[in-house]
């Protein structure tokens, strides 16, 4: 074993199975020439991921903004250090419930994953159309939670006639006929959603060099899916999702959800305002934006590399 082998830093890395977090998982793959080792733990959703950090178990992690806003709320010790996908959401009706638009919505159930930004995208879709919500029956939609990778089955079995839904999966319910689009959800104050890199504090101050190795891999995984799209296809669909998504939906899934690395706290602020006002995550004091974002091993990467 070389020396330099030996002196690896060991990065532990916690994401999400997702079309577009797939260059998060891709920079195990060129880590060593980074001069890292990463290890990568996949979590069923972003809370979990944050759960995780608090036990002391992760470096990094990625997640949703909801995931990220209220982990810190809730104590993980975390900075927000970049962005790496937008977008991510889709409102999709089974195709024979003959919705059209949100406010078909009322009298109607409604699935989504508790703990993902499409909560508080769903949320805030139904509040600006004066529509109330309650996961018990009763109010003008009835919210059903259930796990990303169960949101499609009970629609395609009509327990359920809409849901907000992640990436590739809404991409995958419309294709196969079962779903059709009513909207992407970017017209709220957030705009379009940016998913998040978090790392833990104790990383970020007490290993410096590690962490700014990480963060020009991370700027070169994501740049590398940018730059080279069948890569990032063929990673994605055989090696991450083992050939259970066909080349359409990965590629619907991608243009709903494009690869980026840019992050402000004014988003982040945005957010975390929204689901303040919709009660999402119960956070008994939201996080001030500009106190945990820190982008500058995000800017000190892209100078590096001769990125926007």
């Amino acid at each position: 074993m070389t020396v330099s082998a030996q002196a690896q830093e060991v990065v532990r890395l916690g994401n999400l199975k997702f079309a577009h977090y797939g260059a998060i998982s891709y920079i195990k793959e060129i880590a060593p020439k980074c001069g890292i080792k990463v290890e990568e733990h996949v979590f069923a959703k972003g809370p979990d991921i944050m759960q995780a950090v608090i036990a002391g178990e992760l470096d990094v992690g990625a997640a949703s903004s909801e995931a990220a806003i209220a982990g810190r709320a809730n104590g993980a010790p975390v900075y927000v250090v970049a962005g790496f996908a937008r977008g991510g959401a889709r409102l999709v009706a089974r195709s024979d419930a003959g919705i059209k638009a949100v406010r078909d919505l009322k009298g109607k159930k409604v699935g989504v994953t508790r703990g993902g930004i499409q909560e508080v995208l769903l949320l805030a879709q139904l509040g600006q159309h004066g529509l109330s919500w309650s996961d018990q029956p009763g109010k003008d939609v009835h919210i059903v939670y259930l796990a990303f990778a169960d949101l499609n089955q009970a629609l395609a079995a009509k327990n359920l006639d809409a849901m907000m839904q992640s990436e590739p999966q809404s991409s995958q319910a419309i294709n196969k006929g079962f779903g059709v689009e009513i909207l992407k959800p970017y017209d709220t104050p957030i705009g379009e959603p940016v998913r998040t890199l978090v790392m833990t504090e104790k990383f970020y101050r007490e290993k410096r060099p590690t962490a700014e190795k990480f963060m020009r891999c991370f700027l070169e995984s994501t740049k590398t899916f940018i730059d080279n799209p069948g890569l990032a296809e063929k990673y994605v669909r055989e090696t991450i999702f083992k050939n259970q998504i066909t080349k359409d939906d990965f590629e619907d899934a991608i243009s709903n959800s494009p690869y980026s690395y840019n992050i402000s706290p004014e988003h982040i602020q945005i957010t975390t305002d929204v689901m303040v006002k919709y009660g999402v995550g119960r956070m008994s004091k939201p996080p001030v934006a500009r106190d945990w974002v820190k982008t500058d091993l995000l800017e000190q990467a892209k100078k590096g590399l001769n990125l926007k």
